[in-house]
């Protein structure tokens, strides 16, 4: 019985680690075709040798926030496999501080990367799946698109709006037989806590990672579940925590 994963080409960003790296692997050994994206080449080239090399997968070193660089990705999926099944729009970047703080500075680069980001592989990937009727777009979330919580203001804001723009792409793809979905992680065990550079933050974040986050691989599974389903069920938002986290 196919598992409805087998054969599709999947373009991931933000897929040198984390939960796109997890999401490659799992995909992959499911039988899915891989276009992996991101900013770190080597590692991306290392992931794409050890999935399959040039029939099974492909890297493209891809910074988000340029939307040429989005396209090539996409274009380069296309080129290789002839077409894309699935755009998995991952890659994010998670800075916490008061908004005191004024850290700007990263208040801009988590709305290019978290917002801009998204927006950009929808621009790529979807008059293509508008010419073909088929298609599945993947945003990620987080339990942070749900609430806003002290010192993540601005990043709670950029989660809120991928899941806005999740909703209004939802709305219009029902014409071309699209499906969509947002899944919205919980603590899981990435490098995103790395990037907080504001020290009772960083500290604080740490701390409830180290007690409460949960291995990437439970993203793999919630990714694999929305693609699995028969192609007339639109899973379109998926929220999920560690069992004790409580925020």
């Amino acid at each position: 019985m196919s598992n409805n994963v087998e054969h599709k080409v999947v373009v991931i960003t933000g897929a040198s680690s984390g939960l796109g790296e997890a999401a490659a692997r799992h995909l992959a050994s499911a039988g899915a075709l891989v276009v992996l994206g991101a900013r770190r080449k080597e590692r991306i080239d290392a992931l794409a040798a050890e999935l399959g090399g040039d029939d099974r997968a492909l890297a493209v070193r891809t910074d988000v926030t340029d939307r040429e660089q989005v396209q090539r990705l996409v274009d380069a999926a296309v080129e290789r496999f002839g077409r894309v099944d699935v755009m998995i729009n991952n890659a994010g970047l998670m800075q916490q501080s008061p908004l005191e703080a004024l850290k700007v500075d990263e208040w801009d680069a988590m709305i290019d990367v978290n917002v801009k980001g998204v927006l950009y592989g929808i621009a790529a990937v979807l008059p293509h799946m508008k010419e073909r009727k088929a298609g599945h777009i993947i945003n990620v979330s987080s339990v942070a698109g749900h609430k806003v919580l002290p010192a993540g203001a601005v990043y709670c804001a950029t989660k809120h709006a991928v899941r806005a723009i999740s909703e209004g792409l939802r709305s219009e793809v029902k014409p071309y037989n699209l499906r969509t979905t947002t899944i919205s992680p919980g603590a899981v065990d990435t490098e995103l806590p790395t990037h907080i550079t504001h020290e009772e933050s960083r500290k604080g974040m740490h701390d409830f990672y180290e007690q409460a986050a949960i291995p990437a691989d439970s993203f793999a599974r919630a990714v694999a579940f929305a693609i699995e389903q028969p192609e007339e069920v639109d899973v379109n938002e998926i929220l999920y925590r560690p069992t004790q986290q409580e925020a």
